[in-house]
């Protein structure tokens, strides 16, 4: 869309220069007399990079990445921890450029995920290559719990921030940040986002702040984002407890062999690269196992695990 979305601002800015021309021949209509060129841009926005890493999240990426597409005369491209197909939940994304090479962002995006995403706040090039992004960036952000990544590298020390609603626990307690809650928090140039579908309206939130309200509606038609959800829910708080704590518990066994890895040493090795039943990647580690049909199958946590004995014959295709 975004050609066409370019086409037809561009032509909203000529008709709004040629209405001006003719404004004393002709009385303007009411959409006319709404219309302006556009704004100045608050910064001038070249280079949008979005990290890529094995087993992000599809959604913390691809959000960003629709609306930022928008920002005319904007370069919007995928930057891999490593250059070539980045996979997760079956897709993969052929990053052309890796962290190797990007060595200047006005706008970095870090998308989250689970273990993966906690294992790279250990992983020092990742680190040092955001803080050098930072450096001339106009904008550093994060989508869910891309903001451990942020925070391991000290950018977001003493600043309002927020993430997804488990990853909450885990930036308090690792990187001792006390997340708002709230669906996208500004600090200055540091834009972070809650959970998965937040990133779209954290990445609004920065077009805006480059182009304005105006310009923004627009994007919004342009992808016609009015949200209404089929029923009530979607954070901690005004969804069910019961439901909160069971996903809560899942959460935690799941991410539990990369935040207490000595725990996981002795474990035997299993016969699954990723979690029969909700696809997780379990080259992290696992919290649980079963044996079936001479198999050891790994799953990531409890929840999964009682899934798979109730229809095995199911999920067994999903393990290879």
């Amino acid at each position: 869309m975004k050609k066409i979305f370019s086409g037809i601002l561009i032509a909203i800015a000529v008709a709004a220069c040629h209405n001006d021309q003719k404004q004393a021949h002709q009385a303007a209509r009411p959409a006319e007399q709404a219309m302006e060129p556009f704004p100045e841009p608050k910064v001038k926005i070249s280079t949008v990079g979005i990290l890529l890493y094995d087993n992000y999240a599809v959604l913390d990426a691809m959000g960003p990445y629709h609306v930022f597409s928008e920002l005319m005369g904007a370069k919007v491209f995928f930057v891999g921890r490593h250059k070539g197909l980045v996979s997760t939940a079956g897709m993969k994304v052929q990053c052309d450029t890796s962290i190797n090479e990007v060595k200047q962002l006005d706008i970095l995006v870090i998308p989250g995920g689970l273990n993966e995403t906690y294992a790279l706040t250990k992983d020092t090039v990742l680190l040092n290559w955001v803080r050098t992004i930072d450096v001339h960036s106009k904008y550093t952000t994060s989508v869910c719990t891309g903001a451990w990544i942020l925070a391991a590298t000290g950018l977001l020390k003493d600043k309002a921030a927020t993430t997804h609603w488990f990853g909450k626990q885990v930036l308090k307690e690792q990187f001792g940040i006390s997340a708002r809650d709230k669906r996208y928090v500004q600090s200055g140039k540091y834009f972070t986002s809650a959970g998965v579908s937040a990133g779209i309206d954290m990445s609004l939130a920065v077009v805006k702040d480059v182009m304005g309200e105006k310009y923004t509606q627009m994007v919004m038609l342009d992808l016609e984002y009015d949200p209404q959800p089929p029923v009530k829910g979607g954070n901690e708080h005004n969804t069910d407890q019961a439901i909160v704590e069971n996903m809560r518990d899942m959460y935690n066994s799941a991410v539990e062999p990369v935040l207490y890895p000595e725990r996981t040493k002795a474990k035997p090795k299993i016969d699954n690269p990723k979690d029969p039943v909700c696809g997780m990647a379990l080259s992290t580690g696992y919290a649980d196992t079963l044996h079936y049909h001479g198999k050891l199958y790994g799953f990531c946590s409890a929840h999964c695990k009682r899934a798979f004995k109730n229809a095995p014959v199911s999920f067994v295709r999903h393990a290879r």
